[in-house]
């Protein structure tokens, strides 16, 4: 048996209760034939590492979509908020219907148990950097394998604080059941993480040494973030003072990083295919080709730019040229095919339209121009598809057709747009007096963006053209950036939040640049969602907010009238899961308020 098989034995079958619910004796008692105790695991650096690679591993699968669920569309935001809903055909993945929701929905209980695994897999790592007869190379390569786990501890508790307000904070790898987990109030999960953080920035390197690795950037990045979350908790406690040193503090953090020379802003075209001129597409399939039913002869000729640079293929690591790269996680084409089935991106078919509404003017399957296999399990609402670039804010390269196509050409030779481009009012169906039938068209028919497709797949071949082998973003320099607005608008400065804000809107060339006297908190929130569409964790960003930010957006943008008609909950924390409260028997975990 391989080390990493026999270190994923021993993550399973030993983690903490929290990690993975193992309570179950005869689980615990279990004995296989080939196997590693926690004891004798690590007599190597390499086998130490390998238990880190778990942390990157199960990050990886959270991002990427491996189990197509209600947890992962969830997770990453992308149900139930003010920018991501659910298509008419896909009501059993509804996230906000909450007459329906209580704690003991499987999003809740999944990702609180998916962040406790991290928490986990990175204690078990430390234990292991800890063995005294283990021989490294150097002190500083130790303490690089655990500045990275610790680093993937206190990310799961700035996720967990934010999505749950305060958790138990678990520091140490566990193998037997425990049912006395004591609660730390949010305010303490943050600032565990902060002080993690703090404690290994020394001890991370400037640049990552090998693609996707932890880098001093990220955690300057998260600390930014965590001492807003702090701030937010502390304004709420009535605690002004406090408030504002932890704002300060995110601003020098920022300074830091946006500041340092290190990272910048890409503001030129770049990466490998930055000398290509303008190109179209054909409005059908190769073997159809003809000049008159192409992009190019219905007036849509498609011209690349730097924000569309940033999602191609092999444009996005630091190494490869990318200067506002901080932290990937890497998607491999040749380790898809040969080994792990796990390293693609599937957001082509996620997120992708799904055209049979109007199939008779739009034939779907797997054509680029269409966004590839496009199933639409989650859809953007008006507020993101629409509603953010309407009137001054419409100049703007991140609204460009490269960027968010919206000019779609009929490819059905019946049709009478056929080589034209189709109206949206006709693809939405507005003059259908059924609503379902509107419904069914606006859910599953919208423009289509550049970072949930290609225009070029490598699986073409099979004629599946929705995975993507892109390294995907976990931060980027663009959201530190609007994390330094947002501490500078806590601290009531909003000039210079409106100076971080216009970074953004010159590098996407926008006609209009935000004023001092516009910046809100809610204008953040939208500069936001038009530069991190579809990269953005939003539940995250709603409930971090504090107050009744969240459920005021969800039911002011929420497509369907679920939030606003059923029982609307009064939130802004996801609950505890219940088994986790019922479980932990010898020690009170109290609910959020909320929820019953």
């Amino acid at each position: 048996m391989n080390v990493k098989k026999t270190l994923y034995i021993i993550i399973f079958s030993a983690a903490a209760w929290l990690a993975s619910s193992c309570n179950d004796e005869a689980f615990l008692s279990e004995s296989p034939k080939y196997f590693y105790s926690a004891e004798n695991a690590f007599t190597t650096p390499s086998q130490v590492d390998q238990a880190l690679i778990a942390c990157y591993s199960k990050l990886r699968d959270m991002y990427s979509f491996r189990e197509e669920s209600k947890t992962t569309f969830s997770y990453r935001g992308n149900n139930g908020t003010d920018m991501f809903d659910v298509p008419s055909i896909r009501h059993s993945f509804q996230f906000n219907d909450y007459s329906n929701i209580n704690p003991e929905n499987e999003v809740f209980k999944n990702v609180f148990s998916d962040w406790y695994k991290m928490i986990s897999y990175a204690n078990f790592t430390i234990m292991g950097a800890d063995k005294k007869e283990i021989v490294w190379e150097s002190d500083a390569s130790r303490k690089y394998i655990i500045a990275q786990a610790r680093f993937f501890r206190a990310w799961s508790y700035l996720n967990l604080g934010e999505l749950f307000g305060g958790v138990p904070i678990v520091t140490e790898f566990c193998d037997t059941p425990r049912y006395d987990f004591k609660r730390a109030t949010r305010l303490e999960t943050y600032q565990y993480a902060i002080d993690e953080l703090e404690a290994i920035l020394e001890d991370l390197p400037e640049e990552s040494p090998e693609r996707g690795r932890i880098c001093k950037g990220a955690a300057q990045h998260a600390l930014m973030q965590l001492y807003i979350d702090k701030g937010v908790v502390l304004d709420e406690e009535g605690l002004s003072d406090e408030a504002r040193n932890a704002y300060s503090k995110a601003v020098d953090y920022g300074d830091l990083l946006i500041g340092g020379g290190r990272y910048s802003l890409m503001t030129e075209r770049f990466g490998k295919r930055k000398d290509e001129g303008p190109k179209f597409y054909y409005a059908c399939t190769p073997e159809a080709q003809t000049e008159e039913h192409s992009y190019e002869s219905a007036g849509v000729i498609l011209e690349g730019n730097v924000f569309w640079d940033l999602f191609q293929e092999g444009n996005q690591d630091y190494k490869d040229g990318n200067r506002e790269s901080i932290w990937i996680l890497r998607m491999d084409h040749d380790a898809f095919i040969k080994e792990d089935k796990v390293s693609r991106l599937t957001y082509s078919r996620v997120y992708g339209p799904n055209f049979d509404p109007v199939k008779g003017d739009l034939k779907g399957g797997s054509l680029e121009d269409l966004g590839g296999r496009g199933v639409a399990f989650i859809m953007p609402t008006e507020y993101t598809r629409d509603l953010i670039f309407q009137n001054k804010w419409n100049v703007d390269m991140r609204n460009s057709e490269t960027v968010l196509r919206r000019k779609l050409v009929g490819n059905v030779p019946t049709s009478q747009y056929y080589g034209k481009v189709v109206p949206w009012d006709y693809i939405y169906k507005e003059n259908d007096a059924s609503q379902d039938v509107r419904d069914a068209a606006y859910t599953q028919s919208f423009p289509i963006s550049c970072k949930i497709h290609l225009d070029t797949y490598q699986e073409a071949n099979d004629g599946r053209k929705e995975k993507m082998f892109r390294d995907e973003y976990v931060i980027r320099l663009a959201e530190s950036i609007l994390l330094r607005a947002e501490a500078y608008f806590r601290l009531g400065n909003k000039t210079w939040a409106a100076k971080d804000i216009n970074l953004l809107r010159e590098r996407a060339k926008c006609s209009h640049q935000v004023l001092a006297s516009e910046v809100t908190l809610d204008l953040i929130l939208d500069e936001r969602a038009r530069e991190l569409m579809y990269e953005e964790h939003r539940w995250n960003t709603l409930l971090r907010m504090g107050g009744t930010v969240a459920v005021d957006r969800i039911q002011e943008y929420s497509y369907w009238n679920y939030p606003r008609t059923g029982t609307m909950k009064t939130f802004n924390l996801w609950p505890i899961p219940q088994s986790v409260i019922d479980t932990n028997k010898d020690e009170t975990i109290q609910q959020n308020d909320g929820w019953k």
